[in-house]
């Protein structure tokens, strides 16, 4: 190509046409230049170590996920995997404006194809660490958003009707918390600046209970989810079996009879 179709094809590349399609949004790309935290995600280790709290750290982006960003999280759940004193995980975000936006599409603007797919592995190991992870997770979030490489496509539609989870798959449209608490997507509403009390308290009622036996409850709905309805009983009846030749279903009912609370031990894994 040359002459007048070549400088066609330069002006359609370097000058792209204006559009509102990203009005709608409430974040946009993060200022170039800033500087970055000193840690992409942060841990704190509350209630006596029992309640983990992490934090994405990236609140000039919108806590948009780095590759440097999702590989901390794997460490941090990881760290958590092992550590019995960790009963409850709590993850939000920081900043007044989101929980995370998705991926850093800053970050992937530069990437050569490669870089795309390696950074897509990372993240798919940081997906499956944190949806292996025996402990229970609450997510204290400020704004809600769908990433079909982060699972909604899997898991929204066990949530939602199938119409329903299709269209906000397919439109990619924000909605409101309200919205949100109506289909279920959320347990409860607080205000922004009562939301990790909220949550805590939750995490708290949770650490008081017998770890092994919420795991296995735990355990027994993700293995049982969308299985014939014996076959879900019988995984739930491995579960408590599990549990109830533990010391702790001696404890607790020991502490039931006696009126006094429990001391349940650390889970062994």
């Amino acid at each position: 190509m040359t002459g007048p179709d070549r400088q066609e094809e330069g002006n359609v590349a370097t000058n792209p046409t204006s559009t509102d399609r990203w009005k709608a949004l409430d974040f946009g790309p993060p200022p170039s230049g800033l500087e970055e935290p000193g840690s992409p995600v942060l841990v704190d280790y509350l209630s006596e170590g029992q309640v983990a709290l992490i934090t994405l750290n990236r609140p000039h982006a919108d806590n948009a996920i780095t590759t440097e960003m999702g590989a901390r999280l794997t460490e941090i759940v990881e760290t958590i995997a092992v550590r019995p004193a960790v009963r409850v995980v709590i993850l939000t975000g920081a900043g007044e404006r989101a929980f995370s936006v998705g991926s850093d599409l800053r970050q992937r603007k530069d990437m050569t194809k490669e870089d795309w797919l390696r950074q897509r592995q990372d993240f798919d190991r940081t997906l499956y660490t944190v949806r292996q992870l025996r402990k229970p997770i609450l997510a204290a979030v400020t704004m809600l958003g769908l990433a079909a490489g982060g699972g909604s496509p899997a898991l929204l539609p066990r949530l939602l009707p199938p119409g329903k989870a299709l269209q906000m798959l397919m439109t990619g449209d924000p909605i409101t918390a309200q919205e949100a608490h109506r289909l279920g997507m959320v347990n409860e509403l607080h205000p922004r600046d009562e939301l990790l009390d909220a949550a805590r308290r939750i995490a708290e009622k949770i650490a008081s209970n017998s770890p092994t036996a919420v795991q296995a409850v735990k355990r027994a709905v993700q293995l049982g989810e969308g299985q014939p309805t014996e076959q879900a009983v019988a995984i739930m009846m491995d579960m408590h079996w599990r549990s109830a030749v533990h010391p702790d279903r001696i404890e607790g009912i020991g502490a039931f009879n006696e009126g006094r609370e429990p001391t349940f031990q650390d889970p062994d894994y």
